[in-house]
């Protein structure tokens, strides 16, 4: 049979997927899993130098696909730092949760250690960049150094609430994960609320949603 010639990245990655899921493991080898597939084994190193960097780019691409479908919204483009935020959660989590056997496979396991997970770290660049490029209003410190290690800051408090999200979608059981979305719309708004210096309502209201997830859980 002849090999396919017209492969392109996100081939391999619907193949890569396919095959993890079927197989429950990665693929032996980067020459069988291209006979499988029955393309040529270097059309897999124009896109992937390894397994690893593939993984990579499947988060990489789950966010990118959130982020095209938000900008061609005429009323995404509108709204404000914090509704940009939570358009850009829920459409990420819809992406994730079609591919939840997936990212489920890539991530239980490690769900504990998801800050140092090296299969992140592209979504990391890519979301903190998002977040860079969204204009969180903050504290204005009137000071260069300080300024940037306040954006800094910013990025990677994002980022971990966006594990922590994550972390809390793996472990739902709800019908349609409705409490990650419930979780989503308070930790998003409490973020806000502290970055504004707002009352801490919302706070003490997040704190009581998870002090009850834990008490149901144990």
């Amino acid at each position: 049979m002849a090999k396919k010639k017209s492969i392109t990245a996100e081939n391999i990655i619907e193949f890569y997927m396919a095959y993890v899921l079927t197989h429950n493991e990665k693929p032996k080898s980067v020459y069988a899993f291209a006979k499988a597939n029955n393309f040529e084994e270097q059309k897999f190193y124009e896109f992937f130098g390894s397994f690893d960097a593939l993984e990579q780019s499947i988060f990489k691409v789950f966010f990118d696909n959130a982020h095209t479908v938000l900008e061609k919204s005429e009323d995404y483009v509108n709204f404000d730092a914090r509704n940009k935020l939570l358009s850009f959660y829920y459409t990420f989590f819809e992406i994730l949760t079609a591919n939840r056997s997936y990212v489920v496979h890539a991530l239980e396991h490690n769900k504990n250690q998801l800050k140092s997970l090296k299969t992140l770290a592209k979504l990391k660049q890519r979301f903190s960049n998002y977040i860079d490029h969204l204009n969180i209003k903050t504290l204005d410190l009137k000071q260069q150094q300080l300024e940037r290690l306040k954006k800094r800051g910013l990025k990677e408090t994002a980022w971990l609430q966006l594990l922590l999200t994550i972390k809390f979608w793996l472990d739902d059981t709800s019908p349609s994960f409705e409490k990650t979305d419930l979780f989503i719309e308070k930790s998003v708004r409490v973020s806000f609320d502290l970055i504004d210096t707002t009352p801490l309502k919302s706070l003490i209201d997040f704190g009581k949603f998870l002090y009850k997830e834990k008490m149901h859980s144990n």
